[in-house]
């Protein structure tokens, strides 16, 4: 017997589901399984449509990692969106510095900003195993970064 008090039913569905904490997000990966696309193109389209759907808890400028299961192959993927360390960046910098582990705090606290990943690892997740661009998983973001959507 459970004594958990979800307000939430239980949702069941034949050929795909998607579940977001944003409705409208939930209605992109949606339509992109309705129009032929798959799980990483729905995936992907999703987590755009978030970064203007709920831009308070996720964004482009950060990372992305993705395990996928490709259930053809019975395989596991995983897709490093991790940011690269600046150019001029290297580990000899940060102990002349007189550090041991590049400082997230205080003055020298830039050594430990990374270049965003999350396009990139997009990109990555739909060149691997989707079916469709990232200019086409991007289109219902853009579409409502460009022409808004109602609030509560």
């Amino acid at each position: 017997m459970s004594y958990f008090n979800s307000r939430r039913s239980a949702v069941v569905a034949k050929n795909g589901a998607v579940a977001t904490s944003q409705p409208l997000a939930a209605q992109v990966g949606l339509q992109i399984l309705q129009n032929g696309g798959n799980a990483i193109d729905a995936a992907v389209a999703t987590a755009a449509a978030l970064n203007v759907l709920e831009p308070m808890s996720t964004g482009i400028g950060g990372d992305m990692f993705a395990l996928i299961w490709m259930a053809d192959t019975k395989q596991v993927t995983a897709i490093n969106g991790s940011g690269h360390s600046a150019a001029g960046a290297n580990p000899e910098d940060v102990i002349s510095k007189g550090y041991s582990s590049i400082p997230n705090n205080g003055p020298d606290a830039g050594l430990a900003v990374s270049v965003p990943g999350t396009v990139d690892g997009w990109q990555k997740c739909l060149e691997k195993h989707g079916t469709m661009t990232l200019k086409e998983v991007l289109k219902p973001a853009i579409d409502y970064a460009e022409n808004g959507y109602a609030v509560t």
